[in-house]
């Protein structure tokens, strides 16, 4: 045998990178500095134009009183308050659009997607004639119809119930309500921890019981933690839960909550157009179930729904999570569409703003930095729970 030569150290190029990847440097540079030449000479030109027209720039007029009325409004307001509130108002009215659109919209989108592929023929079909019509109308046509639908509803005096102590009219949407202060609200912040909490201890029952196989329930903490001891605090601090129903006085309803009707077609609107495309995620996903998944489940005679909620449904969020994320992007976005029927969103806000200011620019900036905060929390929040669910391979 003979001896194995050592092998000559590596020749030293006289570049770390080689011909291919000096070439993609460059091009990246070149186009990084065309992108930054294009950004320097629009800002030099919008500098100049401003200067040109004596028109200042900066934030600093969010500090003046705004002199704007909102009529619907989450948060307390008053004309007298400052454009900086008026906008935090218009951010909360936005949120107030998205996030129960967004609740709805899955709920409903759901339900009409497992009811395309339902056995009963007369209900898959009335859910695909759902999907399609809504689908292809588009969402602002949708919006005017029922902002005009809620406008033909018959005055106060005259207005519908259809259950006690809900009223429907041109006034809008009147619910009963029960009024919120600071104790209200820490009772239900003390349940939403042990909502929090009892996740955790659910959590580590199961990790016990896949440890040595014996099941521990979980009710006595959920009942604990959800429902005692916000009772208690409830108790302890003295909070009185009174419902308070609204009532007709003249011309008008006191009392209650009132879902203007503005709020109300926006909502309406958001949640069907939405809901029609969430149903086609949620057919599609579970569609993509393997069939044996289905075939072993009728196998052990488990119930329909047993079978959609623990074994079909876990499987398909793989597949409905990511499609579902950008309807949930879409609804927030398709929001700033509440300017056209006038529901004072941060967009409507904002361009009265402008109007009153004359300052364009800040008051686009603000309205794109809030819609790209809102859709970066949801892709985030929803890529974390497409990672959690995601099923993986051994």
């Amino acid at each position: 045998m003979t001896a194995d030569r050592p092998r000559p150290p590596p020749r030293r190029r006289l570049f770390a990178l080689g011909r291919n990847e000096l070439k993609g440097l460059f091009w990246q540079v070149l186009v990084v500095g065309i992108a930054v030449a294009v950004i320097a000479f629009l800002w030099s030109n919008t500098v100049t134009n401003l200067s040109a027209r004596r028109i200042t720039t900066g934030f600093a007029f969010l500090g003046r009183e705004a002199g704007m009325p909102i009529a619907d409004s989450l948060l307390a307001y008053n004309p007298r308050d400052s454009y900086l509130w008026a906008f935090v108002v218009g951010v909360a009215n936005t949120l107030r659009v998205a996030v129960i659109g967004i609740v709805l919209a899955t709920i409903l989108g759901t339900l009409v997607g497992i009811s395309r592929l339902s056995a009963n023929w007369l209900l898959s079909r009335l859910a695909a004639v759902y999907v399609e019509t809504l689908r292809d109308i588009p969402l602002l046509l949708q919006l005017l119809f029922w902002y005009v639908l809620m406008q033909a509803l018959p005055a106060a005096r005259a207005a519908w119930r259809p259950v006690e102590g809900v009223f429907l009219s041109n006034r809008g949407l009147i619910l009963p309500a029960i009024p919120f202060g600071p104790r209200q609200l820490a009772v239900l912040g003390t349940a939403v921890l042990g909502c929090a909490l009892f996740y955790l201890v659910r959590r580590w029952l199961v990790a016990q019981q896949m440890r040595d196989g014996k099941p521990r329930p979980a009710w006595p903490f959920a009942l604990g933690l959800i429902i005692v001891v916000p009772v208690a605090v409830s108790l302890v601090l003295g909070v009185s839960w009174t419902i308070e129903w609204p009532q007709l006085r003249g011309f008008n309803f006191v009392g209650g909550m009132t879902l203007a009707p503005e709020y109300f077609a926006l909502l309406i609107a958001l949640v069907t157009y939405t809901s029609a495309f969430i149903a086609e995620i949620v057919r599609s996903g579970i569609q993509s179930v393997p069939r044996g998944q289905w075939d072993a489940a009728n196998a052990l005679g488990l119930r329909r729904s047993f079978m959609l909620r623990q074994i079909i449904l876990p499987q398909a969020l793989r597949v409905i999570v990511p499609p579902m994320t950008s309807q949930y992007l879409n609804l927030t976005k398709n929001s700033s569409l509440a300017v056209a029927i006038g529901y004072q969103d941060v967009v409507s806000i904002a361009n009265t703003t402008l109007n009153q200011t004359g300052q364009a620019i800040e008051a686009i900036a603000l309205i794109m930095a809030v819609f790209l905060t809102i859709s970066l929390s949801i892709s985030f929040f929803m890529n974390w729970y497409n990672a959690r669910i995601a099923l993986v391979e051994r």
